[in-house]
């Protein structure tokens, strides 16, 4: 079993400083020199006793752990600074992968037994991707010498001398100059954030976009080589996905795509997030209501309901004014009045003779209800003849299933998605009503891209911007960015990469010095242009042409004539009534 030993108490207010011993006198500035170069709070200690190291440990006074049989069982958990010290070159034989991966960047002083090559020791820490690593020997006590280890180098070691001031130090950034070693990735080719092209002169593949410019300049920054496939078919997209797998197999070293934290649950295989955006849906724009249309809009049931009232109102009061009864009250002369409909409607009528005080009052409101009235229908019907509204908005997921249009999502995508989202089962019921699933990621992309007006399409803000800055070209914009139907409204999205990448902070310190600068939105503000030079954006204007609004169809009277038909329906059904009524 794994021997733990925690929290060496400390007696007094300066436990931090070393008891100087003299049989441990060099080992103590060593290890005192280790922390001047970057301080460390805790100790690590690989290895079975007797060992040099056991015999300091009492004089360090620090928080310390010991690793007997050079591996853990437990996770580590703690987030303090670290120095592993090591037993012997093979003492540490770290099993557990996550205390690996934390312990990855820790610094180590690894004792070196007499059979062992500085050489061959940094090698074998090279292999398993640990770089600060620092050698001694059973000589060190005698010479005050011991070694270094560098990579990208021949020797992959430095001698360096306990007691002389060369200010060299002791564990380096490894990773400043790689020497022209090899980082693979792999692009998505998705546009704008990773686009590839066949350069003239050498004939090679190369990135470009705000992704793939992120890994250029690191490589650029640290005098590596990256290294791309040659078969790449240009143009032809690679669901994102499928990279990341990569990733995890250890295939690729960084991915030229960007993995996203919706669905997460490793995040040990993705950097620091590079970009926050949101996910929403990209919809058409409503079409204009057709003329037909135009004559229900215009009226409001409530509004309609006022003018019959009125209507019927002014056939009373006409009718009882006239001869102050109600003997000539019917219902043909109420619904049919012939002075209170031409009133109502702006037109001139018979003024009725020997006209009361009380006569021409209802007259006078009856002439100014129809003047207000008709004023306003015709100044609705003219504007909106001239500039049809636009259909109603979609403003939730619950209306798509409703609307002519469904969502066009990639199969695996939307098993992502929805995910994700954690929909109940009868938004699930919704959504899948509405859905339109694709199996070819490739297809999904170039409906998406050519503006396809028959679905609705999610996408993030940031790729949205090329969207709409590519529709000012076009003579009306086909889709709009709706804010109100999100997928997720913040999404996290970061670099794929390899698991125990040994640069990982180097590249994402590199990541962020870049945001800093504001290079990511210059680039992002040249994505749209970049895509044109490319070839892989036109300048075609990509909307769906309408047409000639000038011309008024017979069917766009179609209320009109059903109006007038079951005006004239109903005044021969009253005719024939009064006719009837009359024999009698």
């Amino acid at each position: 079993l794994t021997s733990l030993l925690v929290v060496l108490a400390c007696p007094r207010l300066h436990c931090g400083e070393f008891s100087e011993l003299p049989q441990h006198e060099e080992l103590l500035q060593l290890v005192r020199r280790i922390r001047l170069e970057r301080h460390y709070d805790t100790i690590v200690l690989y290895g079975r006793a007797p060992c040099v190291f056991h015999t300091l440990l009492p004089q360090l006074q620090l928080p310390t752990v010991l690793l007997a049989r050079g591996s853990s069982h437990s996770d580590w958990q703690f987030s303090s600074e670290l120095l592993l010290l090591c037993c012997g070159a093979a003492a540490e034989q770290e099993l557990n992968a996550h205390t690996a991966l934390k312990l990855q960047q820790a610094r180590r002083l690894v004792y070196m037994e007499a059979r062992w090559q500085p050489q061959r020791v940094c090698e074998d820490y090279f292999e398993r991707e640990l770089y600060n690593v620092a050698l001694l020997d059973a000589e060190f006590a005698t010479r005050g010498s011991f070694y270094s280890c560098r990579s990208f180098q021949q020797p992959s070691y430095v001698q360096l001398q306990l007691q002389r001031g060369d200010g060299n130090a002791i564990y380096v950034q490894q990773f400043s100059n790689m020497q022209g070693a090899v980082i693979r990735s792999e692009a998505d080719q998705l546009a704008p954030r990773t686009m590839l092209y066949r350069e003239a002169e050498s004939g090679q593949i190369r990135m470009l976009g705000y992704v793939a410019n992120v890994i250029n300049t690191f490589v650029e920054r640290v005098n590596a080589t990256l290294q791309l496939r040659d078969d790449y078919e240009l143009g032809k997209t690679t669901f994102y996905g499928e990279i990341e797998q990569l990733t995890q197999q250890n295939l690729i070293d960084v991915a030229a795509t960007l993995a996203s934290t919706m669905n997460a649950v490793n995040w040990e295989y993705s950097s620091y997030p590079y970009i926050i955006t949101s996910y929403c849906f990209m919809i058409p724009v409503p079409a204009r209501l057709p003329y037909e249309a135009i004559y229900t809009v215009i009226v409001d049931p409530l509004v309609l309901g006022i003018l019959v009232l009125l209507f019927c109102l002014f056939s009373l009061l006409l009718i009882y004014s006239q001869r102050l009864s109600w003997r000539q009250l019917s219902v043909a002369s109420l619904l049919l009045n012939d002075r209170s409909l031409r009133g109502l409607l702006g037109q001139s009528f018979p003024w009725p003779a020997h006209a009361t005080r009380h006569v021409k009052a209802i007259c006078c409101l009856m002439c100014f209800s129809s003047i207000m009235t008709t004023t306003m229908y015709q100044a609705y019907l003219k504007s909106l003849f001239t500039h049809p509204p636009p259909e109603p908005y979609i403003r939730s997921i619950q209306e798509i299933p409703y609307s002519r249009y469904k969502v066009a999502m990639e199969r695996r995508e939307a098993s992502t998605l929805l995910r994700s989202r954690q929909l109940s089962s009868k938004d699930m019921a919704t959504v899948d009503r509405g859905s339109y699933i694709l199996d070819d990621w490739n297809e999904f992309i170039h409906m998406r891209d050519t503006f396809n007006v028959s679905y609705i399409y999610p996408v993030t803000a940031v790729r949205w911007k090329t969207y709409a800055e590519q529709q000012r070209l076009f003579a009306r914009p086909a889709f709009y960015y709706s804010g109100d139907i999100c997928l997720h409204h913040m999404v996290m999205l970061s670099f794929a990469m390899r698991r125990t990448l040994p640069y990982r902070e180097r590249f994402e310190e590199h990541m962020l010095h870049l945001l800093d600068f504001g290079m990511l939105q210059s680039w992002m503000d040249r994505s749209f242009y970049d895509m044109v030079a490319l070839g892989i954006t036109s300048l075609t204007d990509l909307s769906v042409p309408l047409v000639d609004e000038e011309i008024l169809l017979l069917q766009d009277l179609s209320w009109v004539w059903l109006f007038y038909f079951i005006g004239h329906l109903l005044a021969s059904a009253l005719f024939a009534v009064e006719c009837y009524r009359g024999r009698r």
